[in-house]
């Protein structure tokens, strides 16, 4: 049974998790074994715990208690729930725009490229994407466009870092993902420590984001911010080995048309795509076994690169998974 706690103190240090630590001490990079996260909204954290994450504490409105979030506090066992009403919580910064339930869970260890590989014919490879709100945006078009797994590189942001999470409705448990050789050590991922101004009442988070300038005809968006810079060499040569046709998302004089029936056929693909910065490395490039672009109408050159991951996703998901159907009441069939 729960322990429910009515909120009389906004200091106290058991409420640190919600309302003042920043993504980089949540990951708690020293004891990275008591790493945590927050999930958003009843639906995101039966998502996690479907997944297997174990929940630390929750905070949520009175209302949700004997509402839409008893079914998950009925799942959690005896941990803390903080609760007050919503007037009152609005005080925590951010929490009025959580839907009503936040949870701290904890992190899992992660799993081997090899392991998150087995079986998969199409899988999507990150390099660098910096921004949560395109990583969680990614996530989502790969569940349900067919990707079978994500993999990405230290230099993208964490896919569970809470804005990542939100985006992606939760998605960032549903499809297996892990970081590239080395990088699965919790202490080398990128996690973004600055706080984000919110637009109040929405649940979305403003961009204060430089503009973006296009890295032209990519379909992928320039970014100014540095970033790391993969190596690519060392993750291509294991792709390959596990079987993987590489293509990057790219700009070039003998890029193939997304849609270019070699590719339909290839039985194992990954799709990689780069950072909002320069797109991807040169060295990348050259080491992906063909680049491809999205074919772009009315002069326009790009798109964002979780726009363009979706255009890429359905394009070339579909072959690999073409007796699936998405789980609609309508019965559409998503693939043809």
């Amino acid at each position: 049974m729960a322990q429910m706690i009515e909120i009389t103190d906004f200091d106290a240090p058991e409420l640190d998790v919600y309302a003042r630590l920043t993504e980089n001490q949540l990951i708690n990079r020293h004891e990275p074994e008591k790493g945590m996260f927050i999930a958003e909204s009843p639906k995101v954290i039966e998502r996690a715990l479907d997944a297997g994450y174990m929940p630390v504490s929750i905070l949520t409105e009175k209302q949700h208690i004997e509402g839409e979030g008893q079914k998950i506090l009925a799942r959690c066992g005896e941990i803390p729930v903080y609760t007050a009403e919503f007037d009152v919580l609005t005080k925590l910064t951010g929490f009025q725009l959580t839907r009503g339930m936040l949870c701290a869970m904890y992190r899992q260890p992660l799993p081997s490229v090899q392991s998150v590989c087995k079986g998969a014919k199409r899988i999507a490879v990150l390099e660098n994407v910096v921004n949560p709100t395109n990583v969680g945006a990614i996530f989502r078009s790969a569940a349900a466009l067919g990707m079978d797994a994500v993999l990405l590189t230290t230099g993208c942001s964490n896919p569970l870092y809470r804005r990542a999470i939100r985006v992606s409705m939760g998605t960032v448990f549903q499809v297996p993902w892990t970081y590239l050789g080395e990088e699965t050590k919790p202490e080398t991922v990128r996690n973004p420590e600055s706080e984000e101004e919110k637009e109040p009442g929405t649940g979305i988070e403003r961009n204060s984001e430089p503009e973006e300038e296009k890295e032209s005809g990519t379909g992928i968006e320039r970014n100014s911010e540095p970033e790391e810079k993969a190596d690519s060499g060392n993750w291509q040569k294991q792709l390959h080995e596990l079987g993987f046709h590489t293509v990057a998302m790219a700009l070039k004089e003998d890029s193939l048309s997304i849609d270019d029936p070699k590719l339909m056929k290839e039985d194992k693909l990954a799709i990689v795509l780069g950072t909002e910065g320069d797109g991807l490395a040169p060295e990348t490039i050259a080491a992906c076994d063909d680049t491809v672009c999205i074919p772009m109408a009315h002069g326009v050159d790009s798109l964002n690169v979780a726009a363009a991951s979706a255009v890429a996703f359905w394009q070339l998901g579909r072959q690999a998974h073409k007796d699936n159907c998405c789980n609609m009441n309508s019965n559409y069939q998503l693939w043809e």
